[in-house]
């Protein structure tokens, strides 16, 4: 009997401790949020309040929260990523997310006002935008501008970011859109659409600092890289860039208070047929902006059209007077270790508008010229760079 009372009560007892066990809270750390299958997403499906109600669960957790897209293809609509959280964001893409395709609204997969956030993994972002491009030909070919449309993924006022490993494919827009962040980080990326898909910039940074783009390869229809105004601190190091628009600070004075870009480093970066390479754009009749301390070096041109550009007469036909004075103002950019091959003869071609461009330097530049017609030339109005060492072609 007395044994048997014995056995009961340590029955009852690992009941007890069974119940607290599973009633315990979650270790430190850990978050809510999963795999977005568990929230009742399925491939060929649309799957948009699949990923935003596993990203609400994730954001209202304590400690990491993490969403999942696994392997396979899962469609969805615009989905709006938005913090406040309670801890770090993870977003692993294994997968394939594919957009429909039309989207009505500016951006596709958003992301906005998150703290800590990481989007990695080596899934895609199908943008899916052939539908898009066809529906607008001569897109910035004429005075006819773009239609605003869905841009594959857009990152709005986060802080400190890191985006990894993902693959962006024919966005309908820009691929990838850093807008009012600070502390970004982009690598190990690769950025696909056609070359004669329109205004597909690689990624476009504006008003935010200490941005990064690192080892990413980037082959679209138009800039690989874009900087709008109110950038500083952005590092662009070893981007290859192909085919595409080059890497380019601007258009710049196209709206109103625009704020300025100071301090952008580009090196070690190899463009590859692409039709333009290093350059500074701005638009001669709109409105002021100032763009100081861009700094290009170590980049190799194989076979790229207009390698080195300072445009201060930007403007798509029909879109403005190239004649009323600029009210941009460059100053402290520098071209060094740029070397290469160019089909084009304008190899370096830095255009200012008067009293615009200060403190220009060019320094062992070697463009080899491959074109049937030349001679290459360097050619420069309205300014005087300052030269070191090698500069081929000669010129200003």
């Amino acid at each position: 009997m007395e044994s048997c009372l014995m056995l009961s009560t340590l029955f009852t007892i690992l009941i007890v401790l069974s119940n607290v066990k599973a009633q315990a809270p979650a270790a430190p750390g850990a978050g809510g949020g999963g795999d977005i299958t568990t929230f009742g997403a399925k491939p060929g499906a649309d799957s948009a309040q699949a990923i935003t109600t596993a990203w609400k669960e994730a954001c209202a957790a304590a400690g990491t929260g993490t969403v999942t897209v696994p392997t396979g293809t899962f469609l969805t609509g615009p989905v709006l990523l938005a913090g406040p959280c309670k801890g770090e964001m993870k977003f692993n893409l294994i997968g394939t997310l594919q957009a429909p395709l039309k989207v009505e609204t500016s951006g596709w997969i958003t992301f906005e006002h998150v703290d800590k956030l990481t989007i990695s993994g080596t899934g895609t972002l199908d943008g899916q935008g052939e539908e898009m491009w066809k529906s607008q030909p001569g897109c910035f070919k004429t005075a006819k501008m773009c239609k605003t449309t869905a841009i594959n993924l857009r990152l709005d006022f986060v802080k400190t970011g890191l985006v990894e490993g993902i693959t962006s494919l024919n966005s309908k827009n820009f691929h990838i859109n850093v807008l009012s962040s600070t502390d970004i980080t982009l690598q190990k990326l690769t950025i696909t659409a056609p070359a004669e898909s329109p205004n597909t910039d690689g990624i476009h940074v504006a008003r935010s600092k200490g941005v990064t783009i690192t080892d990413v390869n980037i082959g679209t229809g138009d800039d690989c890289v874009s900087v709008g105004d109110g950038t500083s601190d952005l590092k662009v190091i070893n981007v290859k860039c192909g085919p595409g628009h080059g890497i380019s600070i601007g258009s710049l004075g196209l709206y109103q208070n625009e704020e300025p870009v100071t301090g952008v480093t580009v090196q070690g970066c190899t463009l590859t047929k692409s039709d333009n390479g290093v350059r500074v754009k701005s638009w001669p009749d709109k409105y002021g902006c100032e763009a100081s301390g861009i700094h290009f070096s170590d980049i190799t041109m194989e076979e790229v059209e207009n390698p080195i550009i300072i445009d201060m007469m930007y403007c798509p036909p029909g879109g403005c007077s190239t004649t009323a004075p600029s009210k941009v103002k460059l100053t402290d950019i520098s071209f060094k270790g740029i070397k290469g091959s160019t089909p084009t003869p304008d190899a370096i071609s830095i255009n200012c508008m008067p009293g615009s461009c200060t403190n220009i330097g060019l320094a062992d530049i070697d463009l080899k010229f491959t074109g049937p017609k030349g001679p290459p030339i360097a050619n420069c109005t309205n300014i005087k760079p300052t030269m070191t060492g090698t500069v081929n072609p000669a010129g200003c």
